[in-house]
């Protein structure tokens, strides 16, 4: 999803790198400041062991196609949720309690 977005893979492949990889939080966003532009580092230790790097364009993409992950996730979980009304509970002895005993 992230280079989806327009993140960068820079992976933590030299000393210098590596070292840098250390200060940051992972799997957290960072906003770095260089040269008057905005980037946004994600350092992802776990998968990769890489940073992304994007600018706001990115990091508001990604923001947004988040949000509508999870919105889809929501709608869906609603909807099999939903699906378990039509369900026939009538050979599970009824529903919520009658014949149900723990």
């Amino acid at each position: 999803m992230m280079v989806a977005a327009g993140f960068k893979f820079v992976p933590a492949n030299t000393p210098q790198r590596q070292a840098a990889f250390k200060n940051l939080p992972p799997h957290k966003f960072s906003r770095e400041i260089k040269n008057g532009q905005v980037f946004y580092v994600y350092p992802d230790p776990t998968v990769c062991v890489c940073i992304y790097v994007g600018n706001a364009s990115a990091y508001g993409t990604y923001r947004n196609n988040m949000f509508q992950k999870n919105l889809a996730d929501e709608q869906q979980m609603t909807a099999d949720m939903n699906a378990m009304n039509d369900w026939d509970w009538g050979p599970w002895g009824g529903y919520p309690y009658p014949g149900w005993y723990y």
